[in-house]
């Protein structure tokens, strides 16, 4: 197939081809009446610019690469969704593929995007967190942003205070009363994990109650984790009223495990989840969770990129933490049916946490 130029398009319209050249740039001082007739012909001839000789001239491809993880994950794939569409929304476009989940294809992925030439890259990928070799792979290479901390080099992270999940969720239980507060947590690896299991152990603290291990089980993030991590809580510790799941989709797995158990919730054991994705919604009881921003995040992410791509930050933050809120539902027996309660700010229930 045959791309039309620059060329075809002065040919066809009787002008030079430095004339067309500002007409289809938008620039220079050229009548209405001849603007006009070449935007014309250059429709007519399905003309189409060329990005890739356009980044001869402004040494950028307008192209960003984007390392997700499985993108049967809501959460990423939200993370990834609202990045490329800030992306499309400032004309670049976005190369976008996923590693396995222990990231033995990271480093030849990003050498391939990097052959690319993209402009800049975009993490999604949490098991990067493991990978001290990315972040000297990268570091000083091209501009680079990241929703997950990466050993080995200093990239800008966007995201929300998972410490701070931990903590409201928590803080809702013990101000319903419950004392004994099991919890079950992402992959003890994981930052998110320990950070969420630090926000639970600081509003326990604050409660006066001490911390207990064996009120602590860990999960994997999946549903079958969450039903079998909920088991073995309830066996060993079956006087527990209420569990804060790290993610909704555990919180799922903890409500079909109490079912099973024929205890009630929320009268014979509570559950808070953490994310709030649209499945939360649709359990029963409908689940009380901490909402966290993806998409939001994804596109503050993307922007902050194309900032440093463009310099228009020359020193970005080392952080960009979005905010988070409680959502009450009917699984913690405090029920509102909607995410923004009456009289309630989301601002309001905002504190500062460390991730």
């Amino acid at each position: 197939m045959t791309h039309v130029s620059l060329k075809d398009v002065a040919a066809r319209a009787g002008v030079s081809f430095q004339t067309v050249s500002k007409v289809l740039k938008g620039k220079g001082n050229v009548s209405p009446e001849t603007r006009t007739w070449i935007l014309q012909v250059a429709e007519e001839l399905g003309y189409v610019p060329n990005a890739v000789a356009r980044s001869l001239v402004s040494q950028r491809t307008s192209t960003i690469g984007i390392v997700a993880s499985d993108f049967n994950d809501y959460v990423l794939a939200q993370f990834v969704v609202g990045a490329e569409r800030e992306a499309r929304r400032q004309d670049q476009c976005v190369i976008v593929g996923s590693i396995d989940q222990e990231g033995h294809d990271s480093e030849r992925y990003l050498r391939l995007l990097m052959e690319r030439r993209v402009d800049g890259i975009l993490l999604a990928a949490p098991q990067l967190e493991l990978n001290a070799r990315i972040g000297e792979m990268l570091q000083g290479q091209l501009p680079v942003v990241s929703f997950y901390r990466v050993p080995g080099a200093n990239f800008p992270v966007v995201g929300s205070s998972h410490s701070q999940t931990g903590y409201l969720a928590t803080q809702h239980l013990l101000e319903l009363g419950h004392r004994r507060i099991g919890t079950i947590s992402g992959p003890i690896h994981r930052r998110a994990a320990q950070s969420r299991l630090h926000g639970y152990q600081r509003a326990l603290h604050e409660a006066g109650i001490m911390y207990t291990p064996e009120l602590v089980e860990e999960g994997n993030w999946q549903v079958e984790g969450g039903y079998e991590a909920a088991q073995r809580l309830l066996e060993r510790v079956p006087d527990i009223t209420a569990i804060f799941a790290q993610n909704d989709t555990m919180a799922v797995g903890v409500l079909s495990a109490l079912h099973e158990r024929g205890q009630r919730v929320p009268q014979d054991c509570a559950v808070v989840g953490c994310d709030d994705i649209p499945i939360a919604t649709h359990t029963i009881p409908s689940l009380t969770t901490v909402h966290l921003p993806f998409y939001e995040t994804g596109e503050v992410a993307m922007r902050l990129l194309l900032d440093i791509i463009t310099q228009r930050i020359a020193d970005p933050p080392e952080r960009t933490l979005l905010p988070v809120y409680l959502v009450n539902r009917r699984s913690s027996g405090c029920h509102n049916n909607t995410s923004t309660l009456d009289g309630f700010s989301p601002e309001k229930e905002i504190i500062g946490g460390e991730d």
